[in-house]
């Protein structure tokens, strides 16, 4: 334990900068500890913890860079491929996603106490054609308020973090066994959770094929659009698609045919918002496989913005 307190004595900036950085770059390294540890280990000391503020909210606007410049170059690719990857799929889907929709760049000063979002919401802002300038300003004051209240519990609770620390201390090699298992616990916890959604959202999908071919023979089923109204503008959608962002926008009589699709991995917002309507009485609500991108690439009619109207 003398060596991870040396460690963080010595080198506490660059601890916060690698531990921040990580973390917002979607390794699920907690950062806000290393934060709280070296704002209280100065506070203790009497040095100004403005530095420390200073190198969280530049590690944060770094990682965060990234996934702009990602989303910009690569798009919903990315997006998907993050939500695919995601200790917390349920952050990728619907919810988030539709914060996103609403409130634009302005979403990235709150984004990062959004479990899961920040990620998410920077990359959308590159896939969105978001101006570098306005990325900067929304991001840099989301990290500095983000890393502004780590700094500030670091200060206010000095003296019990510094009694947690002396008490390790006095753990010797147990108490750096006791953090390294709790930083092993939490990624664990936050896999288990992942596949505990991924378990509650299996349910039957309905091919493309499947779809054409149902609507081919005179069946008419409400088929809901979920995705970011970007995206409909940029991709086109299904004919006869209904646009909703949430279950509150299904302001329709329950129906025994509902089809929804989004545009992200295993069909998550999709199958989220067929759960939730499921319990509202609608009848059989299936995903479509492969989202709206399967239904594209397989050859199907699709609706544009240039169209409508």
């Amino acid at each position: 334990m003398d060596t991870l307190l040396y460690l963080i004595a010595t080198y506490g900036l660059l601890v916060v900068a690698v531990s921040v950085f990580f973390d917002q770059g979607g390794i699920p390294v907690p950062a806000y500890p290393p934060i709280i540890v070296t704002t209280s280990m100065a506070a203790q000391a009497g040095e100004s913890v403005l530095p420390i503020l200073a190198v969280a909210t530049a590690a944060a606007v770094a990682a965060d860079w990234f996934w702009f410049i990602g989303g910009r170059r690569l798009g919903a690719r990315l997006v998907r491929l993050m939500c695919k990857l995601s200790l917390s799929p349920d952050s990728c889907v619907l919810r988030t996603r539709g914060i996103y929709g609403r409130w634009g760049p302005v979403s990235l000063t709150v984004a990062k106490f959004v479990p899961g979002f920040a990620a998410v919401a920077t990359t959308m802002a590159g896939e969105t054609g978001v101006s570098t300038r306005r990325f900067l300003l929304f991001d840099g004051i989301g990290a500095v308020l983000w890393s502004g209240l780590a700094v500030a519990i670091g200060v206010a609770f000095k003296d019990v973090v510094g009694s947690v620390l002396l008490q390790l201390d006095e753990l010797g090699r147990y108490g750096l066994m006791l953090v390294l298992v709790a930083i092993v616990g939490f990624v664990l916890w936050k896999w288990l959770n992942r596949h505990r959604v991924l378990r509650q959202l299996r349910m039957a999908r309905i091919t493309p094929d499947e779809l054409h071919e149902m609507i081919e023979n005179g069946g008419s089923p409400l088929i809901l659009d979920v995705r970011a109204a970007d995206q409909r503008e940029r991709t086109g959608w299904i004919p006869g698609a209904v646009f909703v962002n949430s279950v509150r926008d299904v302001e329709l009589a329950a129906q025994e045919q509902v089809i929804i699709y989004c545009d992200c991995p295993n069909e998550l917002s999709a199958a989220v918002l067929a759960r939730e309507l499921q319990k509202r009485g609608f009848g059989r609500v299936r995903p479509l496989a492969g989202g709206f991108t399967a239904w594209r690439d397989a050859g199907r009619a699709v609706a544009l913005s240039s169209q409508a109207g």
